[in-house]
């Protein structure tokens, strides 16, 4: 069973930054694809970030690329997201989740294997 801990979030400023980590323990982290989703106060959960096994980066939007950036470290089983220029739009949950190797779609909750608790992240104004 695969065990995912995100730590990282808390309050920030708007303008600020905040590094997410994710640390899996239980498998073989290198062979999946890792994600990053958020989930805000009312809303679904939607992604934010994925990078494959191979590095690929997918982002939701333009916006999320222009100052978010996901990265992993494989021989620490770990898997990044760093955030930049947050403002209050960015407050929800984030999660990290993991997807075994397959071929498919990775951009959906369902499209996920495995799951954090979820940490919080609040951008005052």
């Amino acid at each position: 069973q695969v065990q995912l801990v995100e730590s990282g979030g808390g309050l920030v400023q708007a303008g600020g930054s905040l590094r997410l980590s994710c640390v899996a323990s239980g498998g073989t982290f290198s062979t999946y694809t890792m994600a990053w989703f958020r989930q805000a106060p009312g809303k679904e959960r939607e992604y934010v970030a994925v990078i494959t096994r191979n590095g690929g980066r997918i982002y939701s939007t333009d916006v999320v690329k222009d100052r978010f950036t996901v990265s992993r470290d494989n021989a620490k089983n770990t898997v990044f997201l760093e955030m930049n220029s947050l403002n209050a739009e960015d407050t929800a949950v984030y999660y990290c989740a993991a997807r075994t190797n397959r071929p498919g779609r990775q951009v959906l909750r369902e499209d996920y294997d495995y799951w954090g608790q979820g940490i919080q992240v609040t951008v005052s104004s």
